[in-house]
């Protein structure tokens, strides 16, 4: 196993710093037109992007062994798989069903 890293303070706050300058641009594509389908892509992208700083920088993946990347994206493809095979289910769902 590889020793444990200390993750310098100039990476963390320029990471921070990158998370908050990602954050505004995320809310300013929220009131840019784009249409329908490719706001849910761009606002996806940049939460990819996102969620992929914390997970190298943060949570220390990109100094760690590659075998714990490996076993995070692999539990990301599980979780994208469940969810697609559980929205498959709406396809087949009645629309003529009423609450009240």
């Amino acid at each position: 196993m590889s020793g444990h890293h200390i993750i310098p303070m100039k990476t963390l706050i320029s990471t921070s710093l990158a998370l908050v300058v990602l954050t505004i641009v995320t809310v300013a594509v929220f009131y840019l037109p784009i249409p329908a389908p490719f706001d849910v892509v761009v606002a996806l992208l940049l939460a990819s992007f996102k969620a992929t700083l914390v997970g190298m920088f943060f949570m220390g993946l990109y100094y760690d062994e590659k075998f714990n990347t490996v076993v995070l994206m692999f539990s990301f493809l599980f979780f994208i798989v469940f969810i697609g095979i559980t929205l498959l289910d709406t396809l087949f769902r009645d629309s003529g069903i009423s609450v009240w």
